[in-house]
């Protein structure tokens, strides 16, 4: 693979940190291999959950040693009464104490949300086994967006057989956005870029070029653009228009010859999950890239959903990426 760069800034940006990532699917074989590399790298602290002797017992079946690696059992732990008291309370009414002592037991992932929500660990990885719904709503009901964020989307990070670094937007979570929605999905995308080193020029994608075709849908991401600038007035963003114009500097002379964003894009806005998903996928399988994510944006705090898809390198560098989104 070309020099990435992106892992390489967010490598020597947590180099040293101790992040503390928790992985609620300890007993998965990708994920445990994984976490036992970085528990021997010394780059992250890695936190599994799960049965020790399950978890022990994969570990055998793959042939690595866990060593002292961090296990916790939800059923069992210590924290269990602490983090079940500030579950009721982040809950406001909405589950009794019994429900939720139940689903901290039961559910991996609401125990380690617990954990992130209490400073307790500094970020999750999880999805290698579960649907992304699995890990992103106890992130939603109990991390919560950011202020002035109004719902979480996801992202990719491209990463070219020449060096190309790009990012790819809302690939994994909103299957349909209006036109506020998609805006602040572009600001938000830009900001992730710049954490990881991508230059945050913002193409809105559509199938029109600047009313070359006349259509309701192609008027949204028009729409969309107007309200990205509005909301962030520095932000380098222009639109509606196709990819070719955004990524390629001669047909952008032929088609947009004033903009500053069309041919020098680096994060690109699709109009809904289905044309993202499957862009994304096409530029990996197709284009030689390197698809890293997806990675969630508008959380308080870092949690990432794994492709259940995923070998161990992905849940590696996902890893690393989620330590990198932690803010001291």
């Amino acid at each position: 693979m070309a020099n990435d760069g992106v892992m390489e800034l967010a490598t020597e940006n947590i180099r040293g940190k101790n992040r503390r990532i928790v992985f609620p699917e300890g007993n998965d074989s990708r994920v445990l291999r994984a976490a036992i590399r970085h528990q021997n790298d010394g780059l992250i602290v890695p936190i599994l959950l799960g049965d020790k002797e399950e978890i022990q017992k994969v570990a055998d079946e793959e042939g690595v040693k866990l060593g002292d690696i961090q296990i916790i059992n939800p059923r069992e732990s210590e924290l269990l009464d602490e983090l079940v008291d500030k579950y009721v309370e982040l809950r406001k009414g909405k589950n009794t104490r019994e429900d939720g002592e139940y689903i901290l037991k039961k559910d991996n992932n609401y125990f380690g949300t617990m954990l992130v929500q209490t400073g307790k660990a500094d970020g999750m990885v999880s999805g290698a086994s579960n649907p992304t719904g699995d890990t992103v709503r106890p992130a939603l009901q109990l991390i919560k967006t950011r202020k002035g964020v109004n719902r979480v989307s996801g992202v990719m990070i491209m990463l070219g057989p020449n060096g190309e670094k790009l990012l790819f937007a809302d690939t994994a979570i909103n299957i349909t956005l209006q036109s506020n929605e998609l805006a602040e999905v572009a600001v938000e995308a830009a900001k992730t870029a710049e954490e990881f080193g991508i230059e945050p020029i913002v193409a809105m994608l559509s199938f029109s070029t600047k009313g070359s075709a006349k259509h309701e849908l192609a008027r949204k991401v028009e729409e969309a653009t107007k309200l990205a600038k509005e909301m962030d007035p520095n932000l380098k963003v222009d639109g509606e228009m196709q990819f070719d114009a955004a990524i390629s500097p001669q047909v952008a002379r032929k088609k947009i010859p004033n903009s500053d964003v069309a041919g020098k894009a680096k994060v690109f806005i699709f109009p809904d999950l289905q044309a993202a998903n499957i862009g994304y996928k096409i530029g990996q399988r197709l284009g030689g890239y390197e698809a890293l994510g997806p990675i969630l944006q508008g959380l308080n705090k870092p949690v990432n959903d794994l492709s259940r898809g995923c070998n161990e390198e992905d849940v590696y560098k996902l890893t690393i990426l989620t330590a990198n989104q932690v803010r001291d």
